[in-house]
């Protein structure tokens, strides 16, 4: 079986629309949480989410295109723009044929969605644009970014609500380690932030009213986010053969499904995917150093996703670093994973672990190290990110340190 790196990434989040400027806020703490400015807030039990801001469209798109392009995917491409330029990989024939595109979004396009279901209810416009469902549809992101790279391989998306990015990435490692194709832009898209989306969140009573703290004893829930993640994965071969910059080697990928509940998760199986994941991947659990948490900020995930972590980890959770950066950057959904490797794999390929920010006080329930309000310089050999959805499915990523070997 082949090695699988990664070799580009590119990130449109609410703390930063590119690489750098995200890294640059996840080590300095800060949040971009606030008051939401996309939807008229005045009717919603929760005031505040994190935005993408300073986004502008048309900086990206023409006109033309914009017609074709909800929100998630304008984020999705810009992401694997971004990986692809910073991979500095170059498409030739034979590169479009092996190569392809599998992402994760929880929802698709959901704000074409709104849109249209508002002028159909509400202002009862009976006609819609005959692009709204290539607009709305869920694999819009990966279909586009295929058409834009010419390539043909295997490209698909997954849907598996808050694990959807994932699964995307554990699929495109598996597809790459197994043959079927040599490199993948994988990640995930979401743009969540539209009235009709916000009032079904409204009424699962488990938005926070002021801000996410993960892990903190008063945590009130979770902030929604929006943003993106893409990756350039590829074989090791591949990677060497170019001489590319390689952030670190993807190694394992787990997944199970907790058969319990859609909506109260169950230790067990967060635990066995992420047994899994290290399992694919060969890594003890003593040798990993960091752990992206799920961590929602609400309280039935903190607790479940600490208990998980002790039984995995055992003695050696008393000395594992864990952070959650859904404090800074919200859950996007069906991109939180994404997201959140991207902060994992720049954690380990600079040695620096970002924190849980918000954080005022510790729970007991929660008893682990989660570096809390300061990022901490750290060299760690492996990581992973853990994903954790409704319905009770759950998707690990393990990452190992790039040794040049």
């Amino acid at each position: 079986m082949k090695r699988v790196v990664i070799t580009g990434l590119g990130v449109v989040s609410p703390i930063g629309n590119d690489a750098a400027s995200f890294w640059d806020s996840l080590t300095e703490c800060r949040t971009g949480i606030g008051p939401m400015t996309k939807v008229d807030a005045s009717t919603l039990r929760f005031q505040n989410v994190a935005e993408i801001r300073d986004f502008r469209s048309e900086d990206h798109f023409d006109e033309k295109s914009l017609l074709w392009l909800d929100p998630f995917a304008q984020y999705g491409i810009v992401a694997a723009r971004q990986a692809v330029a910073d991979s500095g990989i170059e498409f030739d024939d034979e590169t479009r044929d092996r190569g392809g595109v599998v992402t994760g979004s929880c929802l698709g396009g959901k704000m074409t969605e709104d849109e249209m279901f508002y002028k159909l209810y509400a202002e009862g416009k009976q006609r819609h644009q005959p692009i709204a469902i290539p607009r709305a549809m869920s694999n819009a992101a990966a279909s586009h970014i295929s058409m834009e790279f010419g390539l043909t391989g295997a490209t698909f998306t997954t849907s598996t609500a808050c694990s959807s990015a994932n699964h995307a990435i554990g699929q495109a490692f598996w597809l790459i380690r197994q043959g079927t194709i040599d490199m993948a832009i994988a990640g995930g898209s979401e743009a969540p932030i539209c009235y009709g989306n916000l009032k079904a969140w409204e009424t699962m009573r488990v938005v926070a009213q002021d801000t996410c703290r993960p892990f903190s004893r008063d945590r009130g829930g979770m902030i929604l986010g929006e943003g993106a993640a893409m990756f350039v994965m590829e074989s090791l071969e591949s990677a060497q053969g170019r001489g590319a910059k390689i952030y670190a080697e993807i190694a394992g990928f787990g997944m199970s499904a907790d058969a319990h509940h859609l909506t109260m998760p169950l230790s067990n199986g967060a635990a066995k995917a992420m047994r899994q994941a290290l399992a694919d991947g060969g890594i003890a659990p003593e040798n990993v150093g960091y752990i992206n948490a799920h961590g929602t900020g609400t309280q039935a995930n903190d607790s479940m996703e600490s208990d998980a972590i002790r039984s995995v980890f055992g003695a050696h959770a008393a000395s594992l670093a864990v952070s959650s950066t859904k404090s800074m950057h919200g859950h996007a959904l069906g991109a939180a994973g994404a997201i959140e490797s991207a902060a994992t794999l720049l954690a380990i390929h600079n040695e620096v672990l970002p924190p849980t920010a918000n954080f005022n006080e510790p729970d007991p329930e929660c008893a682990l190290d989660v570096i809390p309000n300061e990022a901490r310089p750290a060299k760690v050999e492996a990581a992973i990110s853990n994903s954790f959805a409704f319905g009770g499915l759950n998707a690990v990523v393990a990452f190992r340190r790039w040794h040049g070997k």
